[in-house]
């Protein structure tokens, strides 16, 4: 998105999860930009020291509260990007209550927390929220609690998007498949071949990459989209659009 003007030069904007593989890739990229980014994941984290840096639980509600109290304190988020997430329970067989709860207050309790909190300022100037939700959440591809929540922030953007689109505020959600992050690794050095498998399911014949999910929450949070709010925009290589191997079973 670079070109002879920042799209972000001086903006505010609030990333969690920002230190994973997708967060990292926008911290740059929104730094590259011109950004002022504030960078949010669990203690512990490793952060780049070019942002302001905030340590906490997304589980935790009183922390979360207090979080979104000490950014707002520094001044307005312009943007703010949901990011975080995660998910252990692959099915429902093996979900606890104890994981129900941990899964839904991460994906999806503490994003609306967090979000709730700066409305009060971006009232006031505008602004824009961009929340990564999952193709989990439109249809099932194992981890139900995950699934739950992802689908829930669809729901609460939308929200947003209705009641306070007359501040100015416009909120939309990305939705992608699979992201070959490090993630990822682990389970290569196990089965080398799972990679193959997994990219046969996509029309692309490959699965997405964080510099291809970073460019649509860049495009969402930027002037570029300034008539989109209220909406999805997915990013899976196809994954959505059919099922391949049915396809290619009947033919």
């Amino acid at each position: 998105m670079r070109g002879d003007v920042m799209q972000f030069a001086g903006k505010r904007v609030v990333i969690t999860g920002a230190g994973g593989g997708l967060g990292r890739v926008l911290v740059a990229r929104f730094l590259a930009e011109g950004a002022q980014v504030v960078a949010c994941d669990l203690p512990g984290a490793v952060l780049s020291e070019t942002v302001e840096a905030h340590y906490f639980d997304l589980c935790d509600g009183a922390a979360t509260q207090a979080a979104g109290a000490a950014i707002a304190a520094k001044g307005a988020p312009d943007i703010f990007v949901s990011n975080a997430g995660w998910t252990l329970a692959e099915t429902v067989e093996r979900l606890t209550p104890a994981a129900i709860s941990r899964e839904m207050d991460g994906n999806f309790t503490g994003a609306a927390l967090l979000s709730r909190s700066f409305l009060p300022l971006m009232r006031i100037g505008g602004g824009a929220f961009v929340f990564i939700s999952s193709v989990n959440a439109l249809t099932h591809h194992g981890n139900p609690a995950y699934s739950a929540a992802k689908a829930a922030t669809l729901a609460w953007m939308r929200a947003i998007a209705v009641e306070e689109g007359k501040h100015g505020i416009r909120a939309n959600a990305v939705i992608p498949a699979s992201i070959r992050t490090h993630a990822w690794d682990v389970r290569l050095q196990a089965d080398p071949g799972l990679l193959d498998r997994l990219s046969a399911l996509y029309p692309l014949g490959r699965i997405v990459t964080t510099d291809e999910v970073a460019n649509a929450v860049l495009f969402l949070a930027s002037p570029l989209a300034s008539g989109i709010t209220g909406t999805t925009l997915t990013v899976d290589a196809g994954l959505m659009a059919g099922n391949l191997p049915f396809l290619e079973a009947i033919t």
